[in-house]
């Protein structure tokens, strides 16, 4: 790795970057409708599941797994600084160390694998070599749950340009082209929408299917077709499925 990116990840909670906002300035164990919903929709309810969480930050979604009542996880991280943050909030499933000898070291291991916000920050040579880590470390059955920045969002360029390590940032298209050359299927995209509690949450998500709609159908005017509804998030969910055939 290169040093400068050695030198930010050394101090991305001192630099602030690491509590910039969303979901990454919550406590580590404070409730997240956003990774509530994400457990609920993409994971199956059995509790033995061995799960990874692979750039897991300061612990937030190891938490909610926790708290979720899946009790066999795993999550790395290089920074020194937001596994401590993980630790002091009593999540010690977090270790410090890097994402590929982590990967090798656990061939066939994992039945879920998620990739939060860690794949912008990977040359396209470095996405070539991970991604091919992850599918060798996950089960026959396993699936890989990816949160990029979208590049077809609204605001997606403030997410793809506000972290110095960021190095690209994706659409659907893109994300399918990537995984079905990496040795995955069934790659499904979402949009990011709102997610909360309560008459806010509604009022956030009624709000968002109704103000996106003049940049859909600008989109529909352009293009003279409707190829799916197209996804105006900043970020981007992506769901997948290991193949059973291997990828030489």
């Amino acid at each position: 790795m290169d040093n400068w990116k050695n030198r930010l990840y050394e101090s991305y909670v001192a630099s602030g970057q690491a509590l910039a906002g969303g979901r990454d300035s919550l406590p580590v164990n404070a409730i997240d409708p956003y990774f509530q919903q994400l457990v609920s929709r993409h994971l199956s309810p059995d509790r033995e599941l061995a799960i990874a969480d692979v750039a897991c930050g300061h612990g937030a979604l190891l938490s909610c797994l926790k708290e979720a009542g899946y009790r066999n996880l795993q999550g790395v991280d290089v920074s020194a600084e937001q596994v401590a943050l993980a630790h002091s909030a009593g999540v010690t499933e977090a270790q410090c160390g890097d994402m590929g000898a982590f990967l090798r070291g656990n061939t066939g291991g994992f039945d879920v694998i998620f990739l939060m916000d860690i794949l912008e920050h990977l040359e396209r040579p470095e996405l070539f070599e991970v991604l091919p880590l992850v599918r060798s470390a996950l089960k026959e059955s396993g699936r890989v749950v990816i949160h990029v920045p979208n590049a077809d969002g609204i605001f997606g360029m403030g997410v793809r340009y506000g972290d110095l390590t960021h190095e690209t940032c994706f659409t659907a298209r893109s994300m399918r082209q990537l995984l079905a050359s990496t040795g995955f299927e069934k790659v499904e995209c979402f949009e990011d929408r709102p997610v909360g509690r309560g008459l806010k949450g509604l009022v956030r998500a009624a709000m968002w299917t109704v103000m996106t709609w003049p940049w859909r159908l600008l989109l529909l005017v352009e293009t003279g077709r409707g190829g799916g509804p197209p996804i105006l998030s900043r970020n981007l969910l992506v769901v997948a499925d290991r193949t059973t055939v291997s990828q030489s």
